[in-house]
């Protein structure tokens, strides 16, 4: 009785250590950096493409202001890019610091339910 349940959970547990060590393996495949050539970022744009771009947008402030610049950012040169690389860099910052906002007010409206907020 014992020796039977013994040898069938020492298969178990080996069985278990071989799938615990698959994953483990199979998921640190995820942190190994791709040795490809990676494709040009459509990320980098002139000023004047960015000019264009707000004369295009056919709202009222897009119409009245163009291109609206007040700081000058997009001449300057962020970290030796150069003034594509810049604009491309902002252009990628602003799109990430967006997801954070909208992860945010998620977050705010999940815990103002009166299921999470405990009322």
């Amino acid at each position: 009785c014992c020796a039977a349940t013994r040898s069938t959970g020492f298969k178990e547990g080996a069985k278990m250590m071989k799938i615990v060590l698959a994953l483990c393996l199979s998921s640190a495949a995820a942190f190994v950096a791709p040795t490809g050539q990676s494709p040009a970022s459509s990320l980098g744009a002139t000023k004047e493409d960015m000019a264009a771009l707000a004369e295009a947008n056919p709202d009222f402030l897009g119409q009245s202001l163009g291109l609206w610049d007040p700081l000058g950012v997009l001449n300057l040169d962020f970290w030796g890019l150069g003034n594509e690389g810049t604009i491309g860099y902002l252009r990628h910052s602003e799109i990430k610091h967006g997801r954070v906002a909208m992860a945010a007010f998620l977050g705010y409206l999940a815990q103002s339910t009166p299921l999470v907020a405990g009322e």
